[in-house]
């Protein structure tokens, strides 16, 4: 079994990384500096067990990789790169004269809870994967990951729920070799959409700077029950707060030498100038379901459309004041 990692920066690169390092078979796939990075001098990896380089096979893209049977597609793009990536792949040949789309497991290693449904329109085998994994892109070539005593917990599932992928079992067993917890649940969507509600807190600490002072917090909390609203009313049951904790255990972040957290992949995708925001499969989500469902979303709302201007405008993180953030959702709900 391979495992073709697409979008091998922070979370992509640590499960590659620690996947190649257990022995496992693994081709990084990279885009721009950070590609000329691992070519030249591998994939620098730091977590609670140290700093250290990992080397692996590189790719650009579909076109630099020969698939065949038994490849693990790992997609660990963001949300709104999901479409156009999902096409570049699905008809990519696989020895044997097949497709990947047609034969190749794809396990969506993202945030947010509309991967997997993009997926399925081009792909017959598709898993998602709720991904806890604290890791963090430093620069070019180097990244980290602060979980511990794991580097992440990675929960599986075959989507749609029911009987797993054949070949999923194995790639759980493979992740808790490389130093996971990976356990393969019958309805991961459950589990996603429970993740989901934490990540609605990515726009809060990319507006308004780390959720500590109370009114970041009362903002993110508000916001949550926003959502809880919402998917109570579309019949959506996330895993209960306290089944995540039990799965969970005792993960937590840990301080690491040398390296500075600098908050979640959103204020990362603002910090790097990146120009755009993963929002819009977020909070986004909450916003169509409510649009849907007829229940009003202004926190939700507010966020998207904030998120979503400073990435154009290349904002840094923390330029917003929680009070202006709801005045304007008041005047959404108004």
């Amino acid at each position: 079994m391979r495992y073709v990692i697409i979008g091998a920066g922070a979370v992509g690169g640590t499960i590659g990384g620690l996947l190649a390092e257990a022995g496992r078979d693994v081709v990084l796939v990279a885009r721009g500096a950070h590609l000329d990075a691992l070519r030249a001098d591998g994939l620098h990896l730091t977590t609670e067990s140290g700093a250290r380089t990992v080397h692996a096979p590189v790719a650009s893209g579909p076109q630099d990789v020969d698939l065949r049977p038994g490849d693990v597609l790992v997609l660990a793009v963001k949300g709104q790169d999901t479409a156009a990536t999902t096409a570049q792949w699905a008809d990519r040949p696989v020895a044997g004269g097949r497709t990947a789309g047609e034969d190749l497991l794809l396990v969506c290693a993202q945030n947010g809870v509309d991967n997997e449904r993009t997926a399925l329109r081009r792909f017959a085998r598709v898993a998602g994967m709720c991904v806890w994994l604290p890791a963090t892109f430093l620069e070019p070539g180097r990244v980290s990951a602060a979980g511990s005593p794991v580097a992440g917990v990675l929960t599986l599932g075959t989507v749609p729920a029911g009987a797993p992928d054949p070949d999923l079992g194995r790639v759980g067993a493979d992740l808790v070799a490389a130093g996971f917890r990976a356990p393969v649940v019958e309805d991961v969507m459950a589990w996603k959409y429970a993740k989901l509600l934490s990540n609605l807190g990515n726009a809060v600490e990319a507006l308004c700077g780390p959720v500590r002072e109370p009114a970041a917090r009362e903002l993110l909390a508000d916001t949550v029950a926003e959502a809880r609203t919402v998917l109570a009313a579309a019949g959506i049951e996330p895993v209960a707060p306290e089944d995540e904790q039990r799965e969970r255990g005792d993960f937590t972040l840990v301080d690491l030498p040398g390296v500075t957290r600098r908050g979640g992949s959103s204020w990362q995708s603002l910090v790097r100038g990146a120009g755009s925001i993963e929002a819009a499969y977020l909070n986004g989500e909450i916003v169509l379901l409510g649009r849907l469902h007829g229940v009003p979303t202004p926190l939700n709302a507010t966020l998207l459309r904030l998120a979503e201007h400073a990435a154009a405008r290349g904002e840094q993180p923390g330029g917003h004041d929680p009070a202006d953030v709801r005045g304007a959702a008041a005047r959404v709900a108004a």
